[in-house]
């Protein structure tokens, strides 16, 4: 029964993330991105590029295309990443949508093509990161990307560098130089943010302790926060003692809380505290 509503738990807590991320995406899109006809990647920068050339409006076309590029999702990345990526893709589509009956933008928030460009780019891109670490995508060429990144060996902010580019090059045809190379800074700038936060969500901190009395801290790690540790001895190089060696990593919240810990309790305790992103195993992230 525990196992039940610890999954319930973290699905709501999924979804949560999903919504929340969805409304970031479309703020950054409909109030930064559309008005400023920037196209750096993604549907609904082929929206952007195709309602210059269309009598649809931006939000239709995003939602027409989202459809299309779905069943390919439900192909090639299965029915989970499926399922996620269809709730993130119609909501996206459905906000955006009434975002141009609710709040109608016939201009640029503000006279600062840079300023906008930077949120056009900032907002789209954060949410992609929670996307991609919840194993969905904000659909689109987001979805491109992940079915490049499960069959290569390109880093997702790569891959959506590689879906996105073709898009740039046709906004430097179907608006102006200026658009068109705003749009590509936006591309690099978008590649990089996305791998950045994603990096940073999943941040952990690697502890490796070298100690005389291991008991106590080993208490606190399994006790107070849950994780586990391995522990070995050691031989002390200088004056040939017996020391002990914990390994242990932990989320970085986790991490003050032990170190304020061994401060106070094994204050002659030598510590040596390493960041990764790369942590697979129970408790953590699986093989992907």
């Amino acid at each position: 029964m525990n196992k039940i509503s610890s999954n319930i738990t973290s699905t709501l807590y999924e979804y949560l993330m999903l919504t929340i991320a969805t409304f970031i995406l479309c703020i950054g899109v409909y109030v930064f991105k559309f008005p400023n006809s920037f196209s750096f990647g993604g549907v609904t920068g082929i929206a952007v590029v195709l309602s210059a050339l269309l009598p649809n409006t931006p939000g239709f076309i995003t939602f027409l295309i989202n459809m299309i590029l779905l069943v390919v999702g439900f192909i090639f990345l299965g029915k989970d990443a499926g399922i996620k990526t269809v709730y993130v893709s119609v909501l996206t589509s459905i906000l955006l949508w009434a975002a141009e009956y609710i709040f109608p933008m016939d201009k640029p928030l503000t006279s600062e093509p840079v300023l906008e460009m930077f949120f056009a780019v900032a907002l789209p891109a954060f949410a992609s990161a929670i996307f991609f670490d919840l194993d969905a995508s904000g659909g689109g060429t987001d979805i491109l990307a992940m079915i490049l990144k499960k069959y290569t060996h390109l880093n997702i902010g790569s891959a959506l560098f590689v879906v996105d580019l073709l898009i740039v090059v046709a906004a430097c045809f179907v608006f102006n130089p200026t658009t068109g190379l705003i749009s590509l800074c936006g591309l690099l700038a978008k590649s990089l943010v996305v791998d950045d936060v994603i990096e940073n969500i999943n941040l952990c901190k690697c502890f490796t302790i070298i100690c005389d009395n291991q008991e106590a801290i080993c208490d606190f790690i399994t006790n107070e926060l849950h994780r586990s540790a391995t522990v070995y001895k050691a031989e002390g190089a200088y004056e040939h003692n017996e020391k002990h060696v914990i390994i242990t990593i932990l989320k970085r919240s986790q991490a003050v809380e032990l170190r304020r810990f061994i401060k106070a309790n094994n204050p002659t305790a030598f510590i040596a505290i390493t960041n990764s992103s790369e942590i697979i195993g129970k408790g953590f992230r699986g093989f992907n």
